[in-house]
């Protein structure tokens, strides 16, 4: 493998579109140029694809948040129900 092959970036389709330009563009140049910023190249798109799993994650975890809020709300108002309705049979029992 050569000192060029090592250092290209692997892109994929999650990479943004700007990122692969410019990787192209960098393809394009001459090979000392383009051994100078490869490597730069290369930590960017590195970088933006960790950070990319990472706002996925949060917003997987942000999604799980909500419904398991919607349950939590749900249950409760389910349990201020029932406290309702036994305090109520209470004081009709405790009338009579």
């Amino acid at each position: 493998m050569t000192k060029i092959a090592a250092n290209q970036p692997k892109l994929n389709d999650e990479t943004p579109v700007e990122l692969q330009e410019m990787a192209a563009a960098i393809e394009a140049l001459p090979p000392r140029y383009r051994d100078a910023v490869a490597p730069a190249l290369a930590r960017v798109v590195e970088c933006s694809t960790r950070r990319r799993r990472i706002l996925n994650l949060v917003q997987e975890a942000l999604s799980q948040l909500r419904l398991d809020m919607k349950y939590l709300i749900f249950d409760l108002e389910a349990t201020r129900r029932e406290r309702d309705e036994y305090k109520e049979q209470l004081e009709q029992n405790g009338n009579l």
